[in-house]
C-alpha cells in the first residue's frame, strides 16, 4: 500500500558528477534497492547500478546509503528514510565508473596481492585431505570464510582511504582464512605479502569493517592474528 512519497538524492556522473534528486511513492516493505530500480524503470533509464540476486547473497548491490555501505536490497527504506529523504553514492575508497557503479578492480587486485587464493600440494589423483572441524586452526578459518567480496569493509576502512596501498580489510581475513588451512602450502609467502605498513601493521583497529559487515565477519579479528603470525615470522628471521 502506497502511503507517501520519498526524496532520493543520487550521484550522477564520474568523480566530478553531482547529485540529482528524484521523488518515488513510498511503499510497504520497500528496500533502498527497490528505489533505485524504481528511478532506473519509472523515471530515469540513464541511470548506472549494480544488482544481482535481490536477497543478499551476492553482495553487488552495495552502494553508500546515507554516508554508510550498505547493501541496499536488504536495507529497508523505513530504517534509513529520516525526514522522507535519502541519500544514495556509489562506495568509497574505489573509483567511480558512473552513478552509482565504481570499478572493483582494485579491490580485488589487492586479494591477489595478499595472496588470497588457495595453493594446495596434492594432486586430484590423490584423497582429499580430511580437516576436523573441532581443529583450532579450522575454526579460526571457517570464522571468515563467508566473506563474499562485496567491498563494504574496503569502503567503510579509513586507512583504505589514508593510504591507497593499504590491502585493506577484506582481503587480509581472506589471507587469515588460508594461513589456518591446514591444507594450504603458501604460509610463508603469504605472511611476506601481508606483513609491513601496506599490509596488517597499518591497521589501527577502528573495527569500522566489523560494524558494516552484512555477514558478521569479524577482519579485525582476523589482522590481530596475521599480525601475530608475522611477528612470530619474523622473531624467527623467516620474514627478512
Amino acid at each position: 500500500m502506497q502511503t507517501d512519497q520519498i526524496s532520493v538524492s543520487i550521484w550522477r556522473g564520474g568523480e566530478d558528477g553531482k547529485y540529482q534528486t528524484y521523488r518515488v511513492p513510498r511503499l510497504e516493505s520497500q528496500t533502498v534497492l527497490d528505489v533505485v530500480t524504481y528511478i532506473q524503470r519509472e523515471l530515469d533509464p540513464s541511470l548506472s547500478y549494480r544488482f544481482a540476486c535481490r536477497v543478499g547473497v551476492c553482495g553487488s548491490c552495495a552502494m553508500t546509503v546515507n554516508g554508510k555501505a550498505r547493501w541496499t536490497c536488504r536495507t529497508h527504506v523505513s530504517r534509513v528514510a529520516d525526514g522522507g529523504a535519502i541519500t544514495l553514492a556509489p562506495l568509497r575508497n574505489l573509483p567511480v565508473v558512473k552513478d552509482l557503479v565504481v570499478d572493483m578492480a582494485v579491490f580485488f587486485d589487492k586479494w591477489e596481492k595478499a595472496l588470497g587464493s588457495f595453493v594446495g600440494d596434492q594432486t586430484r589423483d590423490q584423497a582429499l585431505a580430511a580437516v576436523s572441524p573441532a581443529d583450532p586452526r579450522r575454526r579460526e578459518a571457517s570464522a571468515g570464510i563467508e566473506c563474499i567480496g562485496c567491498g563494504i569493509c574496503y569502503a567503510t576502512c579509513d586507512v583504505v582511504d589514508w593510504n591507497k596501498d593499504y590491502l585493506g580489510p577484506a582481503a587480509m581475513n581472506r589471507a587469515w582464512t588460508l594461513i589456518n588451512d591446514a591444507r594450504d602450502v603458501a604460509r610463508l609467502p603469504r605472511l611476506q605479502a601481508i606483513a609491513g605498513d601496506n599490509g596488517c601493521l597499518g591497521c589501527h583497529s577502528q573495527q569500522g569493517c566489523v560494524e558494516r559487515c552484512p555477514k558478521s565477519l569479524n577482519p579485525t579479528v582476523a589482522i590481530a592474528g596475521l599480525k601475530r603470525e608475522s611477528m612470530k615470522a619474523a622473531l624467527k628471521g623467516e620474514l627478512s
